[in-house]
């Protein structure tokens, strides 16, 4: 079906055009073209004066709408993080497992295939956080499940992952480098983090190929004058991207302002999001504007992806464009997806829709 979407504000990916149409067929995207210019064949979509961009991606949840995908191992649990993700503009997303039994990752990797032979939308595959992650570091993480990796168990992963396991959180300093090539061997998103790498051992981790960092400040060694740590070596690096929780909780409002000043373009949002589950090996309570295990370790956040960009805009100072590309086009950047994240011919007609004030109106995916 042709549609072209008109009387709204269109961002490209690039900036926020007004008087203009982007013209899609059957889910993908043919052009922008003037308003006035839309070929008869294309029934239009009404935007209302509301604002059009690239629908978001959210590398890191871990469920919603009350079902926590490790706790509760099911295509249902998907479906709810899903339509959780939905309400924040956000189409595509990176489930995500923390550390935990080896038996539990390979469920998950069970899960995620029936979810999409059952038509499943918008799951991107399974993102690994931990067990190979350093225990120093292991915030909400279970201690009893951190482990050192092996090339056997390594290789059953990805063999038994296939096509599934996408992406993995780990600490360099606990890994051999030969578990480092194996993982990007297979495409592996690697991203460095719950790390108490010296700032040398991060720097030596990026510069072999590792793309990025989890949760920029948290679970990470700290940038100190004398050991500038992982967090030294995230912004003194001139590739590495990372994510960042910007609730002002996980990180305060200053510390992403400065944090984006230096990384500029390669830092983007994640929600880091939970669900509440009150039984299990993981307990997320919420408290008010975030989620805290039984002792009062922060574990997740509260967050949509749209809301990370309300909070870039109004409490960061971030310019609206963007943080739009934090929440679309960086994300896919880091993925090497040419179909996700701008607004281009050949692209995905995935879209969200808000007005003035930064309200979710729709999402068209």
């Amino acid at each position: 079906m042709s549609v072209a979407y008109t009387n709204g504000k269109l961002f490209t990916g690039e900036k926020i055009e007004s008087n203009k149409a982007v013209l899609t067929d059957n889910e993908i995207i043919v052009g922008v073209v003037n308003a006035n210019a839309i070929p008869s064949q294309y029934r239009t979509e009404d935007l209302k004066g509301f604002t059009l961009a690239p629908a978001f991606i959210d590398m890191q949840i871990y469920g919603g709408n009350g079902k926590m995908f490790s706790h509760e191992l099911s295509v249902e649990s998907l479906k709810a993080t899903y339509e959780y993700c939905l309400m924040g503009g956000c189409a595509h997303f990176m489930i995500t497992m923390a550390t935990n039994t080896i038996e539990k990752f390979l469920q998950g990797f069970e899960v995620v295939r029936a979810y999409w032979q059952q038509g499943g939308k918008g799951l991107l595959g399974l993102h690994l956080e931990g067990p190979y992650i350093n225990p120093v570091k292991k915030g909400a993480h279970l201690e009893a499940c951190v482990k050192k990796p092996t090339i056997p168990e390594v290789t059953m992963l990805l063999e038994k992952g296939k096509d599934v396991f996408k992406m993995m959180t780990l600490a360099p300093e606990e890994c051999e480098e030969s578990i480092i090539k194996l993982l990007q061997q297979h495409n592996i998103i690697l991203s460095v983090g719950h790390s108490n790498a010296t700032y040398k051992q991060a720097m030596d981790a990026f510069n072999k190929g590792i793309p990025a960092a989890t949760h920029l400040f948290n679970a990470m060694s700290p940038l100190q004058h004398r050991e500038p740590g992982v967090v030294g070596a995230i912004m003194n690096h001139s590739k590495a991207m990372s994510s960042i929780v910007c609730d002002g909780v996980h990180v305060d409002y200053a510390a992403v302002h400065i944090a984006k000043k230096v990384l500029q373009q390669r830092l983007f949002f994640i929600t880091d999001a939970v669900a509440e589950t009150t039984s299990g090996e993981y307990q997320h309570l919420f408290r008010g504007d975030r989620f805290a295990l039984p002792d009062g370790t922060l574990s997740g956040s509260s967050l949509t992806m749209l809301q990370c960009v309300k909070n870039a805009v109004n409490h960061v100072g971030i310019p609206l464009e963007e943080a739009l590309r934090m929440a679309s086009a960086y994300p896919a950047q880091l993925m090497a997806n040419s179909m996700l994240g701008k607004m281009e011919a050949g692209y995905r007609a995935d879209f969200v829709v808000f007005d003035d004030a930064l309200e979710l109106q729709r999402v068209y995916c």
